[in-house]
């Protein structure tokens, strides 16, 4: 029997996002390492004859330093969706027109580098509006994958405020960062935002089914830091968990999944950056293969393309019950 469809995807964060967000001086030279991550995760999915969605920050594709690398995503064959323009956490303060802008200027940088215009959408720190799902309709994307249903986005935030040190303007701007508790209760398979303009399929980040706990690459590698044998026992309970519940998992990675210490230590703040690279990668591939022996893996588009019942039927008989997701009609974001 064919595998039932799961996703696999990286936000392409870059170095200045990060320094960005967390309200640290020099990110507005914009310091780069995609030359240094692109190749690591490309040659991790080549290893395994996979593609994976690329989520990429349109400032990052309006720099020619950043060509060579973005283009050799799509080159590899790698789906490329949109990841806003300037990166910032707190859509939900961005007016209709300024959210119009990040993204048409994001998709038209992104197909001049890498000759795709994208049909996805993420947001920065998993922030959406309503306002912008209806845009996103408009313009014709296919799916939004901004959900991130967790119980413990406040803990993040908590932490998260801890380690920086933000005025009061910044705190303001950031006071939603990872969502708020009641994102918990958002459910964990695909379904479609119904507006007047149309449809869109959304496919939330995939966690702990039925505790709600992260299970993304960042989450694990922290595990890591105290103990491989739990971080590894939690990652085959996601993996069993899924499989039990019918839930075809879409997996996040970042790209300092794949960097460590050793490559930069101005990121020390962000979970298992203290930790060399190398063991990190291998934890990542591990990860990877693990989903990969009960699942197919592809990227976002395709994992929607299953949702809407328009790939192959032989395809579509072996979906998980994620293929068949109840209809809801967004009243409030």
């Amino acid at each position: 029997m064919p595998k039932p469809i799961a996703s696999l995807s990286l936000d392409l964060d870059n170095k200045w996002s990060y320094l960005k967000t967390h309200g640290d001086p020099g990110w507005d030279q914009y310091p780069t390492y995609l030359d240094l991550v692109v190749p690591r995760f490309l040659q991790t999915l080549h290893a395994r004859d996979l593609s994976m969605t690329v989520f990429v920050v349109g400032q990052d594709a309006a720099r020619e330093e950043n060509f060579e690398a973005l283009a050799s995503i799509s080159a590899a064959g790698h789906e490329i969706g949109n990841h806003s323009f300037n990166h910032e956490p707190w859509l939900h303060l961005y007016s209709e027109q300024e959210l119009v802008k990040e993204l048409a200027t994001t998709e038209e940088h992104l197909e001049r580098v890498t000759g795709q215009c994208p049909t996805g959408f993420r947001g920065p720190g998993f922030s959406f509006t309503q306002q912008l799902l209806q845009i996103l309709v408009r313009r014709e994307y296919k799916y939004d994958c901004s959900t991130f249903p967790t119980f413990l986005g406040p803990l993040a935030r908590l932490y998260y405020f801890m380690s920086t040190k933000l005025d009061e303007d910044q705190r303001e701007e950031r006071k939603e960062l990872f969502g708020r508790f009641s994102e918990g209760f958002r459910p964990l398979r695909p379904f479609p935002w119904k507006f007047a303009e149309g449809e869109l399929t959304e496919i939330p980040v995939t966690t702990m089914p039925i505790f709600k706990t992260p299970i993304h690459a960042s989450y694990i590698l922290y595990l890591a830091q105290f103990s491989m044998l739990t971080a590894k026992l939690y990652w085959h309970m996601a993996m069993a968990m899924c499989r039990m519940t019918g839930i075809a998992p879409s997996l996040l990675l970042h790209p300092l999944d794949f960097m460590g210490c050793d490559d930069d230590s101005d990121l020390n703040f962000f979970p298992a950056m203290g930790q060399p690279a190398e063991p990190k990668i291998e934890l990542v591939a591990w990860m990877i293969d693990q989903m990969s022996k009960h699942y197919d893996v592809r990227p976002m588009k395709d994992h929607a393309s299953a949702i809407r019942g328009d790939i192959s039927a032989a395809t579509a008989s072996s979906r998980t019950p994620d293929a068949n997701p109840a209809e809801v009609v967004i009243t409030n974001v």
